[in-house]
């Protein structure tokens, strides 16, 4: 089984701090590496289209951002970057 998941946070996907799981905006399974690496494609194009900078981290973490993507954080009284994130799972 093949996943990625998208989540979208004002920290990167490599964090992964508690109650990270509420930040997912979407997942998708696949169900062979053929189409998992399909999928990956267009969905890394889409979001390179989007966002200015992008960087990866453990081949299975990635993220994507825009300095004028900002959101205010209440409990840093600031306004906060958003990020992107995509987490690839590949189980055996």
């Amino acid at each position: 089984m093949f996943k990625i998941i998208y989540m979208k946070a004002d920290f990167e996907p490599w964090w992964q701090f508690e109650g990270w799981e509420s930040f997912i905006v979407s997942t998708y399974h696949f169900e062979t590496r053929i189409d998992f690496d399909e999928g990956l494609k267009n969905i890394l194009t889409s979001f390179r289209e989007k966002y200015k900078n992008e960087e990866m981290r453990k081949d299975k973490y990635i993220a994507f951002w825009d300095e004028q993507e900002c959101e205010y954080c209440e409990g840093c009284d600031e306004d906060a970057q958003v990020y992107h994130g995509l987490i690839l799972e590949m189980s055996p």
